[in-house]
């Protein structure tokens, strides 16, 4: 297994998978992440990273039944493992950890 560390995009991608469970292919991760922060992604980049994250171990993927609405296509559906849950639970305790840290002075700011 590669190494875990994951970069924003990687996270943005983990972090949706999570949420669409069960629905998490390509085109939905895509436009999960479209309209839940207003970022448009490449439907090739988000590929690329799911099959980077399967690749670290922090997805796991399995086709689908196909589906009238893809003419009889099947879908690549993308899972959290275990070891997914945990990289995105670390990541959010660093990043809380990090935050907690900040004085409160230097979060005080006057609007003009």
């Amino acid at each position: 297994m590669k190494g875990t560390y994951i970069g924003e995009l990687e996270e943005l991608i983990l972090l949706t998978v999570g949420i669409l469970y069960k629905q998490a292919y390509g085109v939905a991760v895509m436009d999960e992440i479209e309209r839940q922060t207003g970022r448009a992604l490449n439907i090739s980049a988000v590929h690329a990273v799911l099959k980077r994250l399967e690749e670290k171990g922090l997805v796991t993927s399995q086709m689908s039944d196909p589906t009238q609405e893809r003419g009889g296509r099947r879908k690549r559906i993308f899972f959290l493992t275990a070891a997914g849950k945990k990289e995105l639970e670390e990541a959010n305790a660093l990043r809380n950890q990090l935050f907690n840290q900040i004085p409160k002075v230097a979060l005080q700011f006057k609007l003009v």
